[in-house]
């Protein structure tokens, strides 16, 4: 895993923990997109000076056709990889409305943080991963 601490990283990146009767929604990228056939917790990038959770909302009206509430910060995991500096921005969320309806993803599944493949998901997002079972194990 490449996850690393550098100073400024060039793209924001949000995120979103739904969870729903103690499963948490994650999304499978389509083919032809970076990550390809990896799981990763929903969000996107934000526009240039957008406020984190206004763009994690929007994101997520875009990327799956919901309007969700955003609530508490949960992480944020630094990563340089191979043409690519972000800083993923985490939270938790409260989907409001709508039906999913993925666009940049193939498959879309609710899980128990015990359920998650930490190697079937991108590498940013392994981290939260291991939080969210930490969390559900109380450590």
């Amino acid at each position: 895993m490449n996850i690393k601490a550098k100073a400024g990283p060039s793209l924001r990146v949000t995120a979103a923990v739904l969870e729903r009767d103690g499963k948490i929604l994650v999304a499978r990228r389509r083919p032809g997109l970076r990550f390809a056939g990896l799981w990763e917790f929903p969000g996107g990038k934000l526009e240039e000076a957008e406020e984190p959770a206004r763009g994690l909302e929007r994101e997520l009206a875009e990327e799956l056709g919901i309007r969700a509430r955003v609530g508490g910060f949960l992480c944020a995991v630094p990563y340089i990889g191979p043409g690519l500096s972000i800083e993923l921005l985490v939270f938790r969320a409260v989907h409001v409305s709508g039906q999913i309806r993925p666009v940049d993803h193939d498959e879309v599944r609710w899980l128990e943080p015990s359920e998650m493949d930490e190697s079937a998901f991108t590498d940013p997002d392994r981290l939260v991963v291991r939080l969210l079972r930490a969390e559900k194990a109380g450590t």
